[in-house]
């Protein structure tokens, strides 16, 4: 297959599946024949909302201790009120600077490994300056309105699909939801002939 595959990305960085996810889609991107759509989201979008949260932090807490262990990865939970909003919008600085996927790993590991607040501009600058970003420029697209407003868009685009949790892959018609699908989302390009 000559034709590159799109892979729509749902994804919000207050989400500890999508930290899971983090360290390991990118060989959707790398060994097969796709392009990504990238659609960060802010605030609560993708997420359960917050009188549901409350409820499912328990046992959400638990189910992500299982995962990070048998993925090997540390689990520190950030402040309860950290609000992923800025990070989101930031990620389309690092889009357009060919610095996603460091910045995404980035921004995981210091929010779900050492429990940091994204929703800060002084944590975010730090994750730029790891990564080879400007740090006044990624805090200057944080609270850049036409970023913010892309993440309003990326909001309505997931309602309009029937999104409702994150991480979740569109390839076409199908859509696959949840840290664990990404084998299916392999098998799916894998039967579109995608596989390089």
């Amino acid at each position: 297959m000559s034709q590159s595959v799109d892979v729509t990305f749902f994804y919000n960085f207050r989400s500890p599946y999508c930290y899971l996810v983090s360290n390991t889609v990118w060989d959707v991107f790398e060994n097969f024949n796709t392009t990504l759509v990238w659609r960060p989201l802010g605030g609560w979008a993708g997420r359960s909302d917050p009188d549901r949260a409350k409820i499912k932090i328990p046992l959400v807490r638990q189910d992500i201790k299982r995962w990070a262990k048998k993925l090997g990865i540390p689990m520190n939970p950030p402040p309860i009120t950290t609000d992923p909003t800025r990070a989101g919008a930031a990620s389309l600085l690092a889009e357009r600077e060919g610095k996603l996927k460091d910045y995404i790993v980035e921004v995981m590991r210091t929010e779900w490994a050492e429990g940091q607040d994204i929703g800060d501009l002084d944590v975010l600058r730090g994750v730029a300056q790891r990564i080879g970003l400007d740090p006044d420029a990624v805090a200057q697209a944080a609270d850049d309105a036409v970023n913010l407003a892309a993440l309003d868009r990326h909001a309505a685009e997931a309602q309009e699909h029937g999104v409702f949790g994150v991480p979740t892959f569109i390839i076409g018609e199908d859509i696959f939801w949840g840290n664990d699908r990404l084998d299916f989302v392999r098998d799916h390009l894998r039967d579109l002939g995608a596989e390089k």
